[in-house]
């Protein structure tokens, strides 16, 4: 055991960062040992919310605001406005923070309590827009926050959907963390399709980065269009599309996925509670549908086989949705149930 002597006589250094932009990336890895428990394949977690903002979208933020500061697009102390269902937004008020860049988040009514509270503490201003509006429509997310940058002189738009720093983010940190972080040993990478940045920038590192051994998954919600399906809605934040291929994001490479599966939102939102319940991980929505995915994948891998699943964000940000039990009932979400799978009788 150390003793407080023994620390004492240790030579003095400091163990401070220079700014919480240090402690964006290098998030944990954890494995679930209860509902993994008995699969041929192991699952393991990467905590996205563990960024100072909460979520994946932090890395995003970073990187699109230094290259645009970088090339001159963005100037010192210009507006930055983005459309977002709300972590895109957060991770870019905390840079705007820290950088002086005012921030105007064009969002809908779907956006979480919670996530509009964070908006607002970190000083962004908020707009909110027609959530079911096509694409083409003037009162679209998009549309609007294209007409508030044409209002304000000098305003950049960060354009999350087309924006090549969107993916670059995640093929410049989060890839290499997983390789690095799974000793290399990664044979499954699963992520849910938002605006498509990170399955498609990390799926793209892993896949050059194991010679194509790595087969990179896509989550799907059910109601989205990323599975060849029809439009319809969509109860998980923050992923999926309503809109027909035409439409899809710029930042979805659709090449670089091996598959997209769909899971439909009972399952979504128990797997939610079941992580909580069974593995005391909090996490959201998006979270429990890329780990649905991911055990479903499991079940038929090869032994041996290492799934490594994105978790976006954390439940704290959706305490008034996914884990309200209101809000369940209201969206007939409430059943079934997951449970930790059974042992087999080893007989």
């Amino acid at each position: 055991m150390t003793r407080i002597r023994d620390l004492a006589a240790e030579p003095l250094r400091e163990d401070v960062l220079a700014s919480v932009a240090d402690l964006v990336g290098n998030t944990p890895l954890v494995a679930l040992s209860v509902l993994a428990a008995g699969l041929p394949a192991r699952v393991l977690v990467k905590l996205e919310g563990r960024n100072p903002g909460g979520s994946a979208k932090d890395r995003v933020a970073f990187n699109i605001i230094r290259q645009a500061e970088a090339s001159g697009a963005l100037a010192p102390g210009a507006t930055i406005v983005e459309s977002s269902s709300g972590n895109t937004g957060i991770g870019l008020a905390l840079v705007g923070r820290l950088t002086g860049h005012p921030v105007v988040i064009v969002h809908t009514d779907q956006i979480s309590a919670e996530k509009l509270a964070l908006l607002t503490a970190y000083g962004a201003t908020l707009v909110e827009a027609d959530g079911t509006a096509r694409p083409d429509s003037p009162r679209n997310t998009r549309a609007v926050s294209e007409r508030i940058a044409s209002e304000i002189p000098g305003a950049w738009q960060s354009q999350q959907f087309e924006n090549d720093d969107n993916p670059g983010a995640h093929y410049a940190s989060t890839g290499p963390e997983i390789w690095r972080q799974s000793a290399h040993r990664v044979t499954h990478f699963v992520a849910a399709i938002g605006t498509g940045g990170t399955v498609s920038g990390a799926g793209r590192f892993l896949k050059e980065a194991s010679d194509g051994r790595v087969r990179v998954i896509g989550a799907n919600p059910a109601g989205s269009t990323y599975d060849g399906g029809a439009e319809a809605e969509i109860l998980v934040d923050g992923v999926g599309s309503r809109w027909p291929r035409d439409w899809w994001p710029h930042n979805f490479h659709r090449s670089v996925l091996d598959d997209v599966i769909t899971i439909d939102n009972y399952t979504v939102y128990a797997t939610v509670r079941a992580l909580a319940r069974e593995e005391a991980l909090l996490l959201g929505p998006s979270s429990g549908l890329a780990v649905a995915v991911a055990l479903q994948v499991a079940r038929t891998a090869a032994p041996g086989s290492v799934i490594v699943v994105i978790s976006p964000d954390a439940g704290t940000n959706y305490l008034t949705k996914a884990f309200d039990q209101a809000w369940l009932a209201s969206q007939g979400l409430l059943t079934p149930t997951i449970s930790a799978p059974t042992p087999k009788d080893p007989s």
